[in-house]
């Protein structure tokens, strides 16, 4: 099997997944108890919960011009899988029952932004998106200075607070509630402990640290000079000296293994860590993440 074939495999999978974990987390929490979300999800629910249409039709109609716009502003094969997982999910609402799972408030604003943040993430991991919102988002970042992350909180200021009026004040906040616990949700799925960390090693033995990071951890290293100076006595003795500082970029999980390879050269060495929200080159481990 091709290696395109095997990527195409694994992104219907994520998107499967996600579309049947946001429509749980729909059905079975949020539209029976009219909570929302952020986006234009929560658009969608603001809108069925005054009209006669349902839910998957709006989710449908108002995502079209986003799916348009991610055709002619981002690329054709994220276009057509964004398509594909929103297509799916308004089918999913339409023909598939779930039970109602608790009219407890707090546990609908957790569980239910558990759920379809996990389907949000999920279809992501395919390539894909559930909500138009985030299409928007990164068409006015190209072409403006506002940072995606400040298009979309105004986007949900506006409807959370829409919401206020529609839905009244206590359903609107728990409703915040489940934009929040959604948010995070993505965040751990789509970055999750394979988050890119930046660890930089100041150490007196750099050269033995430079060698066993390259040879035992195989992974590629930038150095920085520098200098170094001490503070009292031992900087009139020994003066400002020169030294590597050494930089490379790991996931979360490998973070621990960095520390024990550097103690077991210099105990002594100081080492910070980073999180680095982006990357791109470079030698550095693949994420699952369909490109």
């Amino acid at each position: 099997m091709s290696l395109t074939a095997k990527e195409n495999i694994r992104s219907i999978i994520f998107i499967t997944i996600g579309i049947f974990s946001a429509s749980f987390g729909l059905k079975g929490f949020l539209i029976p108890n009219h909570f929302i979300d952020g986006g234009v999800t929560g658009i969608s629910l603001l809108i069925s919960f005054s009209s006669e249409l349902p839910l998957s039709v709006w989710i449908f109609i108002i995502n079209v011009p986003f799916i348009i716009l991610a055709f002619s502003q981002i690329s054709r094969p994220f276009a057509i899988k964004t398509l594909i997982a929103i297509a799916g999910l308004s089918l999913v609402l339409a023909t598939v029952n779930y039970p109602v799972i608790t009219h407890d408030k707090l546990l609908i604003a957790i569980f239910g932004g558990l759920f379809l943040g996990a389907g949000v993430g999920f279809s992501v991991r395919g390539g894909g998106v559930l909500d138009g919102t985030e299409i928007l988002a990164l068409y006015i970042w190209r072409k403006s200075e506002a940072t995606i992350g400040d298009m979309i909180l105004i986007f949900n200021v506006i409807i959370f607070s829409c919401a206020v009026f529609i839905l009244g004040i206590e359903p609107a906040l728990y409703s915040i509630l489940t934009y929040i616990a959604a948010s995070r949700t993505i965040d751990y799925l789509v970055e999750g402990v394979e988050e890119y960390t930046g660890i930089t090693i100041i150490s007196e033995k750099s050269s033995k640290v430079k060698r066993i990071l390259m040879i035992k951890f195989g992974r590629g290293i930038t150095i920085f000079k520098g200098k170094r100076s001490m503070i009292g006595k031992k900087a009139e003795l020994e003066g400002v000296a020169d030294m590597d500082m050494i930089f490379t970029i790991v996931t979360k999980l490998e973070i621990s293994k960095v520390k024990k390879l550097v103690n077991e050269v210099d105990k002594n060495a100081f080492i910070y860590c980073v999180p680095i929200s982006n990357t791109k080159g470079g030698v550095l481990k693949k994420r699952p993440l369909s490109e």
